[in-house]
């Protein structure tokens, strides 16, 4: 079960799936989909999907849920693939990646919903 503690309700400059990591949009007010690990993330969408010009709740905190993009270790840095789903933040040398927490449970493939613990930072390789 996640713990909504800090959440903030924004309007989603696109279409947005539940259980997606996103970032800043056009405006104060609004979010778009995290679409890079280089992205400034700054949270996971709750289980409730939003259209485009919609209302949606984004948890900024504590422990949230998030669809994997691919197979996660229990443990593992997360940053977003190109849909806004949960992958192993994984940059090469030199290079940083944006995280949005660590996995606490273990993904076995795409599509899976886990929960994360939020931590919003950056790694380098």
């Amino acid at each position: 079960m996640s713990n909504l503690q800090l959440a903030k309700n924004y309007v989603a400059d696109v279409a947005i799936p539940a259980f997606r990591l996103v970032k800043p949009g056009t405006a104060d007010d609004r979010i778009t989909l995290a679409t890079a690990s280089t992205d400034a993330l700054i949270g996971t969408t709750t289980d409730i999907a939003a259209a485009i010009n919609e209302r949606c709740d984004v948890q900024l905190a504590e422990v949230a849920y998030v669809e994997a993009g691919a197979a996660i270790t229990r443990g593992a840095f997360i940053t977003s693939d190109a849909t806004g789903r949960a992958i192993t933040a994984a940059p090469a040398a030199g290079v940083n990646a944006s995280v949005a927490g660590r996995a606490l449970e273990t993904a076995t493939a795409a599509g899976d919903v886990i929960r994360m613990m939020q931590s919003i930072g950056q790694i380098q390789g």
